[in-house]
């Protein structure tokens, strides 16, 4: 635990899989909340139905082949965050929010960051994962950016074996602090491949084996599965252990919930949000 750190209770929410569009409004109106000064410190934890691929704020969506995506069933969703394309199935996904004033936000993105890798390294260790922390600066091995999101380890994300494990991204707003990651349990961490352009279908196999050797799940980690839930308690250790403080489970307010569902229309569900890279 960061003795430094005073006592604090954080709001814990658990919720069910629902879509993506859903899920990123869900994530806005709680930040929108708390900048308001009406919600509390919040760990939620998540999952998505149907599959889903994520894009961050200022990737294109021309990255995307809409048709692959059609076809299999899977939506697409634009984050409020940066970072590159996730494939969100079998998988847990956190959110932290909280205003900025809180020292375990507090300070710069790489500080607070920093904190909050403290608190994955902890819930993965009481999975008896074995992760390390990584230090690197975002780019390919050639410098380059990147399409896939799970190929490239960023600053104090968690590898195991040298294999990128979470990933996660942060956004600042209006004095109040917006961290979310997802945590692969299982499946081919490749999928991803199969709904992203490349020049020609070379270029796709390559970038499938890339990532296959450079990303990893729990499962492929741990030699067995791990279900959502079982990942889910160990997050709520981690935070607690890590972070040293009391979370207290809860659940959206009204106003969260209706203005979740003004960003679902406004943003999240919109083609011109979507669509606007």
């Amino acid at each position: 635990m960061q003795s430094n750190l005073p006592p604090a209770q954080w709001r814990l929410l658990r919720h069910a899989a629902a879509p993506g569009a859903w899920n990123m409004a869900v994530d806005e109106a709680i930040l929108q909340a708390v900048i308001a000064g009406d919600s509390p410190p919040t760990l939620r934890l998540y999952a998505w139905e149907p599959a889903c691929i994520s894009l961050g704020y200022a990737q294109p969506i021309a990255d995307v082949d809409r048709a692959a995506l059609a076809a299999r069933g899977w939506e697409i969703v634009r984050r409020p965050t940066g970072g590159r394309a996730i494939l969100h199935t079998d998988e847990l996904t956190y959110s932290v929010i909280g205003p900025d004033s809180e020292p375990r936000l507090a300070g710069g993105v790489l500080e607070s960051y920093q904190r909050l890798s403290g608190a994955l390294l902890a819930a993965l260790e009481h999975l008896v994962v074995p992760v390390v922390s990584q230090r690197k600066n975002g780019l390919a091995p050639n410098g380059d950016p990147n399409p896939v999101c799970f190929e490239v380890p960023s600053d104090y994300e968690l590898t195991v074996d040298g294999k990128k494990l979470v990933g996660s991204a942060q956004a600042r707003r209006g004095g109040a602090v917006l961290q979310h990651g997802t945590l692969p349990l299982h499946g081919d961490i490749r999928r991803i491949t199969e709904v992203l352009h490349f020049a020609d279908e070379a270029q796709r196999d390559a970038t499938a084996e890339r990532v296959a050797s450079r990303a990893a799940t729990v499962a492929s980690a741990l030699g067995r599965e791990v279900a959502w839930d079982e990942a889910a308690a160990a997050f709520v250790h981690g935070f607690q252990h890590a972070l040293g403080i009391e979370l207290i489970e809860g659940q959206l307010s009204a106003a969260e919930l209706a203005g979740a569902e003004d960003w679902l229309r406004e943003r999240y569900a919109n083609p011109d949000w979507t669509e606007r890279v």
